[in-house]
């Protein structure tokens, strides 16, 4: 997904108490987890940025792309030590203003979308300029400050990868949870996870994970998700051609995203760019995070048959100016789709839906087949396969997929399901 490329209070309540009988104690943090450095000079209105290391044995270096696009920039970079790529097993844990005193007992982790980061994402959303938060004019205070202001409890991950692994990010939201517990001693926190951040949310909670991973720990009361993919999306294979102008270098893109195709012809120029691939190819593998979004929805809303070589795109094959193997392989190499919605959220977990309506983001082709915020579509993000308690779902018709973390009515949305 591109950045420059979600009432039956009844039910709830009742809910709410079966959760509190199953309240886990307040523990220490875990030995695996070391906190390798404090930052308390930082941006865009946070309080403090801690730098977190997993030793598990499972993390790994994820691959970067080449030209840069990927890496970590802004003060990002110096709190990963001053490292573009950090590995993996590393994250930010950022703290708002009020962490340690705002008069709401449950805190809050705010888990970001690709290509992304917490600063962007929930602090300043003008931070890369109006492309980047869906509108001309962006705010320069986000969800952070709207929360903490009304007394809530307010951290925000930041994941070394851009794009990186779901699974790993889902064992690292379980990390800075028990983190969170640790150094408020409490029990239980609340989850919002925006974009792909549904994804890794959502896997802790359901206990999707490695073969080397940890189970979901019982220490999450709500999950509120924006715009998340809940029944996955294909809008890359479906407005290909239009998709990858932002991305191919030689058509002039460079945005940190991937491509449908493996092969494209710009200015009369054929290049392979398998780097950009969303199934492991030729030794790359840089958007795993992508590629476990994906599920098909041809056969629900059909193919943007405007697009250049638009059936070869999503099928896979030689076009006119493309050739890419189709979504199905790379659904075959990794969708978590359908194992999250196998896995299921726990009936403990009290899940909220929050969707966009208005598919106006500024710079991108807007998915236009159906309903939708622009990439996702409506009923993607609404989507209650596999969820055992959805405690609401709501529709901000005025809001597009960059939209959801600072317009009006979704903070408000937010901060009523929150309590």
């Amino acid at each position: 997904m591109r950045r420059a490329t979600s009432t039956l209070l009844g039910l709830l309540l009742t809910l709410l108490s079966l959760g509190a009988a199953t309240t886990p104690a307040h523990a220490a943090p875990p030995s695996y987890l070391t906190l390798e450095a404090t930052y308390t000079s930082v941006a865009n209105g946070w309080d403090r940025v801690d730098r977190y290391l997993d030793t598990t044995s499972g993390f790994h270096a994820e691959q970067y792309p080449q030209d840069g696009r990927g890496d970590q920039d802004g003060q990002r970079r110096t709190f990963f030590g001053g490292v573009k790529q950090p590995y993996s097993g590393r994250f930010l844990l950022y703290s708002a203003p009020g962490w340690n005193s705002g008069s709401r007992q449950t805190p809050v982790l705010l888990v970001h979308g690709a290509n992304d980061n917490a600063d962007r994402a929930w602090a300043n959303p003008g931070e890369a300029g109006g492309y980047g938060c869906g509108t001309a004019s962006c705010p320069s205070t986000g969800l952070m400050q709207y929360l903490a202001a009304r007394g809530y409890r307010v951290f925000a991950v930041n994941f070394a990868h851009k794009q990186g692994d779901n699974l790993m990010q889902a064992q690292q939201v379980g990390d800075a949870i028990a983190a969170i517990k640790d150094r408020l001693g409490v029990s239980q926190v609340d989850l919002v996870g925006w974009s792909k951040g549904e994804m890794s949310t959502r896997a802790y909670v359901s206990s999707l994970r490695p073969t080397w991973g940890r189970p979901y720990a019982g220490d999450v009361r709500r999950l509120i998700t924006l715009g998340g993919p809940n029944g996955g999306y294909d809008y890359p294979y479906a407005h290909g051609w239009a998709h990858d102008f932002s991305i191919w270098p030689q058509c002039g893109g460079s945005v940190n995203a991937p491509s449908p195709h493996l092969y494209m012809t710009c200015y009369g120029t054929y290049t392979a760019h398998p780097e950009f691939a969303f199934a492991p190819t030729d030794g790359y593998d840089v958007y795993p995070g992508q590629r476990q979004m994906l599920a098909r929805w041809d056969a629900t809303y059909g193919i943007d048959t405007t697009q250049q070589d638009w059936y070869t795109t999503y099928h896979g094959g030689q076009g006119f100016y493309t050739s890419g193997s189709g979504i199905q392989t790379a659904i075959d190499a990794g969708s978590l789709i359908t194992p999250l919605h196998k896995a299921g959220i726990p009936g403990t977990v009290a899940t909220y839906l929050l969707a966009g309506g208005s598919p106006n983001v500024l710079g991108i082709y807007n998915e236009n087949r159906g309903p939708s915020d622009g990439v996702v579509f409506v009923n993607s993000a609404l989507d209650r396969t596999g969820i055992a308690n959805v405690a609401g779902t709501a529709l901000i018709t005025t809001a597009n997929h960059l939209q959801l973390g600072w317009h009006s009515s979704a903070s408000a949305q937010i901060a009523a399901w929150l309590g």
